[in-house]
């Protein structure tokens, strides 16, 4: 797939990716260690992990869905990529509700926000395995001419076709 939006020749979007995923589980991973010390540092951490994340999700979200209207209607990776952003866009929501039901950052958080934070925690592990079906299995994202000797996405694609050209004589040769 060579559309979509790009910086540098990569995809923008698995770029971006790691910031709400990193600072989401994060967050839950204070979660769980307020549960288990009672510590409100913890529970302070949590509450201003979830919002960047928000933050975070909404910007590579944008990024994802420039790159889905890419994918050929029709296709497998259509549909996955369409449950993919559906269930990233839950994850999302599970957690503001967790961040909205906390009565202010230094505070016990409560059941409700803790039960949230599991689920969307959870949750971003399908839409992450989902993420990853769309580039390793379905290709997506995934430059037409990738291999282990492929040059620099820096240099110019005729520079990349050359050395696919070279790598393919090669092979012929041998």
């Amino acid at each position: 797939m060579e559309k979509g939006a790009k910086l540098l020749g990569h995809h923008i979007h698995p770029m971006l990716i790691v910031f709400p995923l990193g600072l989401l589980s994060t967050a839950f991973i204070f979660d769980i260690a307020f549960a288990a010390t009672t510590r409100g540092t913890f529970a302070y951490l949590a509450y201003w992990l979830i919002p960047a994340g928000l933050i975070g999700g909404i910007v590579a979200a944008l990024f994802g869905w420039i790159d889905w209207l890419a994918i050929p209607s029709g296709t497998r990776a259509k549909s996955i990529g369409l449950i993919h952003g559906t269930v990233n866009a839950g994850v999302l929501l599970i957690f503001f509700g967790s961040w909205w039901l906390r009565p202010n950052s230094q505070t016990n958080p409560g059941l409700a926000p803790f039960v949230l934070s599991i689920a969307g925690a959870l949750l971003a592990l399908l839409g992450g395995w989902l993420g990853g079906e769309l580039v390793e299995r379905l290709g997506i994202g995934v430059h037409k001419g990738a291999n282990p000797n492929a040059p620099s996405s820096l240099r110019s694609d005729s520079a990349f076709a050359t050395a696919n050209e070279r790598q393919d004589h090669e092979a012929e040769t041998h």
